[in-house]
Parts: C-alpha cells; sequence; structure tokens
C-alpha cells in the first residue's frame, strides 16, 4: 500500500472533502443563488403583468413602464448570469452591479404600481439581506443607503408630479429604516457565520491531526489495542493486534464470538474492575498481558484493550542479557578454562605416582570437580548461540527417530528404554542444532531420575489447535509442586551432579525459535514428569531475535 509522501497532504485533502473548496468559490456559489432568485422573481413579474394584469391591478399607474421595466429587469439578471460564467468583472463589481440593477429596477416597478402603497419597495429587504449574507462586509450598509435615496427620490417625484400625499414620508422614513435594520442584521450574521465557518474548520483541521495522529500511533505501536464500544463489539483494532490474535474483524464485531477467551477477560473487568490474570495464553498460542482503559472513565461507552506481547518483552531484555553474556563468556573461557585445564593436568601427573588409597579418592575428587566446572563453562558458552538462530524446514518424526537411536547408543542403553509415538507426521520452522540441543538436555535429565526400564521415557508427537505438539516425559517421582516455578532459572537443580542450566537453555533456545517449554505433570501415568515443547507452525517467523 503506497503512502502519501506528507501527513499535510493528508490533511489538506481531508479538509477539502469536510468543507468543500475555498473562500473564493463559496462566494461565487453564493451569488449563483442570489442571482437564480432574482431569475426566478423577474420572471414571476413579468408573466404576472402580461397574464393577471387586471386581476392583480398591476400597474396601475403605469403599465406599460412596469411591463418594460420587468422584461429590462429579466434581461438584466440573465446577463448576471453570464458574467458568472466568465467570472467578469470581480465578484464586487459583479454583487454591485446585481444590487444597483434591484435598487433601480424594483424602484421603478414600485413607482409603476402607486409608489409607497404599493409595498413593491419591500421586495428590496430580500436584496439587501441576500447582499449582507453574500458579501459579508460593512458594503451592506452602503446598498441600504442606495436603496434608501432610491425610495426617497421615487417618492418625491410622486409628491411633485402626481399628487401623492405628504404625509407618507413617514412610512418611506420607516421602510429606510427597515432597510438599514435588516442590512446591519445580515452583516452581524454573516460575520457570525464566517467566524463560526472558521472555528468550526480549525476544529476539523485539529480533528484531522488527530485522526491522523491516531492511525499513526496505532499502526505503528508495538502492543496491541482493541478499541470496544458498550456492547462489546469491536470497533477498531491495529496490526499489531492482528498478528498478536492471527484474526482480523470487521467493525462492529462481537469480540465474544471472535475472541472468547479475550471477551471473559473484559466481562471480569468490567464487573470488578480488576482483572483475574494479568497474562493470558491467546488463542493464538502467545502470552500477551492485558491492560483495560475505560473510555471517558466509563466502561458503559466502552473500553480500549492494550496487549503487551510478552514474547517481545522478553526478547528484548534477552538482548541485553545477551550482550552482557557475550563478554562473561568470554572472560569464562579465558580465566576459568584455562586454570582448570592446568589443574586436570597437575591431577592427571600425581595420578600417574602410585599412592595409597586416600591420596587416589582425593585426587579423583579433584577431577570430579574439575569437570563438573568445566561442564558449567561449556553450559553458560552454549547461551551464546540464542542469537545465531538458522531456521529450516523439519520434519519431526525424521529428526526424533535419529535422535532416538544416537540417544541410546551414547547413554548405553536399550532401545526399548525410550518409546516414539506420533499421531501425525508433523513439520515444524526450527534451528535444527537448537532441537538436537534441546532434546539432549530434556531426555537426559528424563533418563536421570526415570527407573530406567522399559517405556520410561517417552517422545510423543501431536497436533494441538493447528501446532506441533512434542511431550518428553518419564516414570520418575515427579517435581514436587513447590519446585515447579524455579525449573526453568538458572542454576536450579534438584541432582547433586548438575549444573541447573540444562532446562533454562532449553526453554531459551525454544523462544528463540518462537516455541515454548512449559512443565506438566504426567500424562496418563500416575508418577513421572512431562515437558512439553509447543511448536510455532507459521512459515513467516522471523530467524532471530
Amino acid at each position: 500500500m503506497k503512502r502519501d509522501t506528507s501527513n499535510e497532504t493528508i490533511i489538506e485533502r481531508a479538509s477539502e472533502n469536510l468543507f468543500g473548496s475555498n473562500a473564493e468559490h463559496d462566494f461565487w456559489r453564493s451569488l449563483l443563488y442570489f442571482n437564480f432568485y432574482r431569475l426566478t422573481l423577474s420572471c414571476l413579474l413579468v408573466f404576472l403583468a402580461g397574464v393577471f394584469r387586471e386581476e392583480l391591478s398591476l400597474g396601475p399607474q403605469n403599465w406599460e413602464l412596469f411591463l418594460g421595466t420587468s422584461i429590462v429587469y429579466f434581461l438584466v439578471v440573465v446577463a448576471s448570469f453570464v458574467m458568472q460564467r466568465v467570472r467578469w468583472p470581480s465578484f464586487a463589481w459583479q454583487l454591485a452591479f446585481g444590487i444597483g440593477a434591484d435598487i433601480a429596477c424594483l424602484t421603478l416597478l414600485s413607482n409603476a404600481s402607486g409608489g409607497i402603497q404599493s409595498n413593491v419597495s419591500l421586495l428590496l429587504m430580500v436584496s439587501l439581506a441576500s447582499a449582507g449574507m453574500i458579501s459579508r462586509g460593512r458594503i451592506t450598509l452602503f446598498f441600504a443607503s442606495l436603496a434608501s435615496i432610491a425610495v426617497l427620490l421615487e417618492h418625491s417625484y410622486t409628491v411633485l408630479y402626481d399628487d401623492s400625499a405628504t404625509a407618507q414620508y413617514v412610512q418611506v422614513a420607516l421602510l429606510c429604516m427597515a432597510y438599514f435594520a435588516v442590512a446591519w442584521l445580515a452583516h452581524t450574521l454573516a460575520k457570525y457565520a464566517v467566524d463560526s465557518q472558521k472555528l468550526a474548520q480549525l476544529r476539523g483541521r485539529d480533528l484531522v491531526s488527530l485522526s491522523e495522529a491516531n492511525r499513526v500511533v496505532m499502526r505503528d505501536m508495538q502492543d496491541g489495542v482493541l478499541v470496544v464500544d458498550g456492547d462489546a463489539k469491536i470497533m477498531q483494532m491495529n496490526q499489531c493486534a492482528e498478528r498478536l490474535l492471527r484474526k482480523s474483524t470487521n467493525s462492529s464485531d462481537p469480540l465474544a464470538e471472535h475472541f472468547p477467551l479475550l471477551f471473559n477477560q473484559y466481562e471480569k473487568w468490567k464487573d470488578t474492575g480488576s482483572l483475574s490474570k494479568d497474562t493470558l495464553w491467546l488463542d493464538s498460542g502467545v502470552l500477551a498481558k492485558l491492560r483495560f482503559v475505560a473510555i471517558e472513565e466509563d466502561v458503559a461507552r466502552g473500553a480500549l484493550i492494550f496487549l503487551e506481547d510478552m514474547q517481545r518483552v522478553r526478547a528484548e531484555s534477552q538482548q541485553i542479557k545477551l550482550a552482557a553474556l557475550g563478554r562473561l563468556t568470554a572472560n569464562i573461557a579465558h580465566e576459568v578454562r584455562n586454570p582448570l585445564s592446568a589443574i586436570s593436568y597437575a591431577t592427571e601427573l600425581l595420578r600417574e605416582e602410585h599412592g595409597d588409597d586416600k591420596q587416589e579418592r582425593l585426587l579423583q575428587i579433584v577431577m570430579d570437580n574439575t569437570q563438573r566446572i568445566n561442564q558449567i563453562v561449556q553450559d553458560v558458552m552454549q547461551l551464546n548461540r540464542r542469537d545465531r538462530v538458522q531456521p529450516e524446514q523439519l520434519g519431526l518424526h525424521l529428526i526424533l527417530d535419529a535422535f532416538v537411536e544416537e540417544f541410546c547408543m551414547t547413554e548405553h542403553i536399550g532401545q526399548d528404554v525410550m518409546t516414539l509415538s506420533e499421531d501425525s507426521d508433523m513439520e515444524v520452522i526450527f534451528d535444527r542444532g537448537h532441537l538436537r540441543q534441546i532434546l539432549w538436555n530434556l531426555c537426559r535429565n528424563a533418563l536421570r531420575f526415570s527407573t530406567k526400564q522399559s517405556g520410561s521415557v517417552s517422545l510423543r508427537i501431536r497436533s494441538e489447535s493447528g501446532r506441533a505438539v512434542l511431550d518428553v516425559q518419564d516414570d520418575g517421582p515427579g517435581i514436587a509442586a513447590e519446585q515447579h516455578g524455579k525449573l526453568f532459572e538458572p542454576f536450579f537443580t534438584t541432582a547433586k551432579d548438575g549444573t541447573g542450566l540444562g532446562l533454562y537453555i532449553a526453554k531459551e533456545l525454544c523462544e528463540a525459535n518462537g516455541a515454548r517449554l512449559d512443565y506438566h505433570d504426567a500424562v496418563n501415568a500416575q508418577t513421572g514428569a512431562c515437558f512439553r515443547i509447543t511448536f510455532d507452525m507459521s512459515e513467516n517467523k522471523s530467524g532471530g531475535v
């Protein structure tokens, strides 16, 4: 999908969609509507004067003047349409021409109809109000002045030449005052409308800017965000949420239908105000930290649901840990393994000299502890391999067949001690060397605590929710419940000769490949332990941390 080169382009385009074109275009459009009114009025006057002359008593003083003026008015309005079409002269001159034509023509029509008594001059109020709304300036008062002068001159003419009553100057004065009142009111309303439009445009631009900022933040956030309304319907979700939940939805889709586990936590939060679990294994197999925030502090209006990818958080912490680990392993290799080699060599020389049994026993203790320390160093150095993942597509059945044969041969046990079963032939994306190391660590632990009888250690491949699962189970005494939380901590061990790094390394390598290692009680057995690897079936999984 192509992106706009700048946010300003998006905002300007959205503003045009909201408010139309610029102010100049609004002026011309208003003038067009005003000309349509004038065209309608001129057509109506010509029609009434020609068809209903006697019935309506139009132009009783001078019918020829009334009809002629109506026709001239119609032609002037048509000319106004032509000038507006070509946009010449300028807007201000065209508006002045239109209002001036209205004042002249309507004054003549009033004179032909009997002067102030005909009330034709009242039509000028519509023109003055329109001029005030269109021009949005003080020039409206100038038009009111012209209209007042025209009415006064027309009445003065009728007083001098047509014997009109002088007392009617009072009506003329009131009409002139009405002109100014209408003009000023139209000017005030127009100014208020302009200010309101500017404020609306400013708020609109702010709204568009906030909307664009919200879109960018939602898109680029590393945490998943879902917006739900008061009825628990999904209104919006970002790309990270779609990735974590592995499903996209449409607006107004119910949360309960698409993400039932998330919906249950949401309902508990609405009822109690707190979560029963801070973290949750989503349907996609991703561990996420949940956080709910009410919209406008009112749960009834909906909420924001934040999903923090704990694997990403762990990966970031692991990168910091690996940087320190690289320096640590380099120092260990130099500062510890070299002295260990010297101690081992010196111990071997001492053992070549024939001594008593006590001396031989002491030398054997030195050799055993030297080998144990050397094994710890090797295990710690293997942790540095976590950031060098080379994933490839592997068939679990073929890998495990070869591993069982090699393991039994290396550990000098019978082939029947380990069993391999599978529900289906599964393929996973994993680093081959990492998988081999994980299997060695788990199976050595299982063999160490098993009875070493037929079927003591079992490996089972199966499918669970479309993901490959491998169980490594033994028939030993199992693990005490109080120790479950410490199993994957470094240097925690229940064996006297153990380093406490085997399970920790196995879990780290699983997470580096996007898999998950957990402890479970033995399946279909009274005793024993079961370590379960849940593989990531995604073909788009990245190859590193």
